[in-house]
């Protein structure tokens, strides 16, 4: 099974790319994300899982092991085949996916090509309570093209997700159904509500409210 190639880019399409290896061009499938982390001609590592089938081997390639993983936990999802992983991968970083689940922003997947309505509830639904880790000692085996501050933006991303895992979830659920009533997309009201429980966590939904309205202020 292939993990990992490391190769000169041949070629640069909307949904794969061509990675000269000695001389063996491997056809790579991949995310709108990853394919424009590439240049044409540059040497470049890249992460790839290996879906074999009856007729045939298809190679996935991304430029980090956190979207790997995503990607390997997305098509679990009954309905999520390797394709539409690769859609909401390109619509969506890795940071977005952990917000957006913790978040049950389903609007988001459906954003995706091939995502509806019934498979976005599904996806947000059945990943509601899952931390995507990756295994140890991956974070930096794509540097070649991809830098090590994904790093910080995941754990920054997977703590906020944390907050609203407290003794009393439905005060925050609350406050964020406030702001959705004013009028804000429910993703950006949670992450505002979230940063404004980890400011202050023993504010009620009232306190919430007012904080994360500041937080839209200060942008």
């Amino acid at each position: 099974m292939i993990a990992k190639l490391k190769g000169v880019i041949d070629t640069i399409s909307n949904d794969y790319t061509i990675i000269d290896v000695n001389g063996v061009g491997y056809l790579v499938y991949a995310s709108s994300k990853t394919l424009s982390k590439l240049i044409k001609g540059a040497t470049a590592s890249i992460l790839i899982e290996t879906v074999v089938k009856e007729d045939s081997i298809t190679l996935y390639g991304f430029s980090s092991a956190w979207e790997k993983e995503w990607f390997t936990t997305l098509t679990k999802v009954q309905g999520v085949g390797s394709k539409v992983g690769l859609a909401i991968l390109s619509v969506l970083s890795t940071t977005q996916l952990a917000q957006a689940i913790s978040a049950q922003d389903k609007n988001s997947f459906a954003r995706a090509n091939g995502v509806g309505p019934k498979l976005a509830q599904r996806i947000v639904t059945e990943l509601k309570d899952k931390i995507v880790i990756i295994p140890l000692g991956e974070v930096n085996s794509v540097a070649d093209i991809n830098a090590d501050d994904i790093v910080e933006a995941e754990v920054d991303a997977y703590e906020s997700a944390l907050v609203g895992r407290e003794e009393d979830p439905s005060k925050l659920e609350d406050a964020i159904s406030a702001m959705v009533n004013l009028g804000y997309h429910r993703l950006e009201a949670y992450k505002a509500v979230n940063k404004a429980s980890s400011i202050n966590p023993t504010a009620n939904t009232g306190e919430l409210i007012r904080l994360a309205l500041k937080e839209f202020v200060k942008e």
